[in-house]
């Protein structure tokens, strides 16, 4: 089967404004924040929105940051990722946070709000734990990581966690 110019003229113009629209988009996106959209509906008690979309552009250093922090206190490694915080105001908090994880451990979560207030960063995750260590009954719960931009570096300065 042949192709008349008129047909390749008409496939190359529609390839060459497909790449003109994606590259467009690409250059909007990365104008935008890192929330794109929040959904109007919200938990009624934390005032979460349902679902959030995120930017696929986004600078990720936090929310790394936040997932290391997270990683090391489901592995077990609470009292090494809290040791800084020992030595001032927060070593209750710290003894608390760590004994509560080892109660009712972390199995999953997923980020589902993200708040800026430069320099600080709040990321939400809804979270879901073990009941007790013994038993296989689970919950979902809310919990929090703020982050700090301290000269370039993101570090976790407060988890909020009801148990």
């Amino acid at each position: 089967m042949e192709f008349s110019r008129n047909q390749i003229g008409i496939a190359a113009g529609a390839g060459v404004l497909l790449l003109i629209i994606f590259f467009g988009y690409l250059l909007w996106l990365n104008g935008q924040g890192p929330v794109l959209a929040r959904s109007e509906e919200r938990d009624p008690l934390s005032g979460v929105p349902y679902s959030i979309s995120l930017n696929p552009l986004r600078d990720r250093t936090s929310e790394r940051a936040a997932g290391r922090f997270i990683r090391a206190i489901h592995d077990g490694h609470c009292n090494e990722e809290l040791a800084a915080w020992e030595k001032d105001y927060r070593r209750k908090y710290a003894a608390f946070i760590c004994q509560s994880e080892a109660q009712h451990p972390l199995l999953s979560w997923q980020l589902v709000e993200w708040e800026d207030t430069p320099p600080l960063r709040l990321l939400r995750y809804r979270g879901k734990r073990l009941n007790t260590p013994g038993q296989k009954s689970t919950y979902k719960e809310l919990f929090s990581v703020t982050l700090e931009n301290k000269y370039g570096e993101w570090v976790v300065t407060k988890y909020d966690s009801m148990y």
